[in-house]
């Protein structure tokens, strides 16, 4: 009971998250007041107040979009698997989220595929609530525990899930309760609704800042991913269905022109002058909190989009390792068609 009662709350949360979210993506979009004379397109981001995927918001607001001659629209969902829902719906006609959706997707026969890669480590952080600090030191002693995850499906059910899994414990020995991002994670960490969870920035650094929670796995820069999870685990990036690739190809190399352009930009700015070019609700713990958690958060980022070229098959073995569509079958899964490095190649 106390575990439906707190996804209810969570839930509802969410909800309310969600839309302010969303008015938030609207609003900036009419604020920028560019009429670009090209296609519109519709991209739904996995929490678009996320470091991991600060790149959507951050084109936007540089103008990149509209430089390069297209007409973009951003949509916030709380959890990438929404995006990814949303995606195949034909709802919109581009997601911000996590890679392992497309790998995910092609166990299940469907063709969505990276256009351009944001990141190279997942920008994830598991984060244990300070009240089980002595309780919780490894992926070993997630047993018996109630660990917070964005959504059921999610990445970072994913990851929860294999880190559980390389540490001994099986997927039933625990329990991932949906607790979005953001305040409502925080709540539920408060609240002892988790006892441990996975997260981003800015969420970690709020809960750092207020001794909520402590730091368990830091998967937010190459070597972290490395350690926690075997190798680069490419993770946020602008995903798409092949077949409206393939019929659009200029308007995705367009959208490859602007983000390439945003990722190089990224690479030459301090995380304070990023901080500064972001909407200021963003920083719900202060500009400079905000700009360490851009500092801690940065170098998961490709600076050209590209894939990194041993990324793929980590995923693919972390998913294996306890996904039921993909265990045993990795034999059968494409990896080359999970993206395309076409158009961030060319891109200017």
């Amino acid at each position: 009971m106390r575990r439906t009662a707190a996804a209810a709350v969570a839930a509802a949360l969410l909800l309310s998250l969600t839309a302010c979210a969303n008015d938030a993506a609207s609003s900036t979009h009419a604020e920028a007041g560019q009429k670009v004379e090209g296609p519109k397109v519709k991209i739904m981001v996995g929490g678009l107040d996320k470091v991991i995927y600060l790149p959507a918001m951050l084109t936007q607001r540089l103008g990149h979009f509209a430089q390069a001659g297209v007409n973009v629209e951003l949509l916030s969902e709380p959890a990438g698997v929404n995006a990814t829902t949303a995606l195949l719906a034909g709802d919109v006609q581009g997601a911000v989220g996590f890679y392992d959706h497309t790998i995910d997707l092609q166990a299940k026969g469907k063709n969505v595929e990276s256009v351009v890669q944001f990141s190279q480590a997942p920008g994830e952080v598991e984060v244990v609530s300070a009240k089980q600090a002595d309780a919780i030191k490894s992926g070993a002693d997630f047993k018996g525990k109630k660990l917070g995850v964005t959504s059921i499906g999610s990445s970072t059910d994913f990851l929860t899930k294999y880190l559980a899994v390389k540490n001994g414990v099986a997927v039933s020995e625990f329990s991932p309760i949906a607790v979005g991002a953001g305040q409502t994670f925080i709540a539920a960490m408060q609240q002892g609704s988790i006892d441990a969870g996975m997260t981003t920035d800015p969420t970690v650094a709020n809960i750092l800042a207020k001794n909520i929670g402590t730091v368990l796995y830091d998967m937010r820069t190459p070597e972290g991913s490395k350690a926690a999870l075997g190798g680069l685990y490419p993770s946020s990036s602008l995903y798409m269905n092949t077949d409206w690739v393939e019929k659009n190809k200029d308007t995705a190399q367009k959208l490859a022109n602007a983000f390439v352009k945003t990722l190089k930009w990224m690479s030459t700015h301090t995380p304070a002058e990023i901080a500064a070019q972001m909407p200021a609700d963003y920083a719900q713990g202060g500009a400079e909190q905000y700009a360490e958690a851009i500092k801690a958060t940065l170098p998961m980022f490709t600076t050209d989009g590209v894939m990194p070229p041993e990324g793929p098959k980590t995923v693919l073995a972390v998913l294996a390792a306890f996904h039921p569509d993909v265990k045993g079958k990795e034999a059968s899964i494409d990896l080359s068609k999970t993206y395309t490095s076409e158009f961030v190649t060319k891109a200017g």
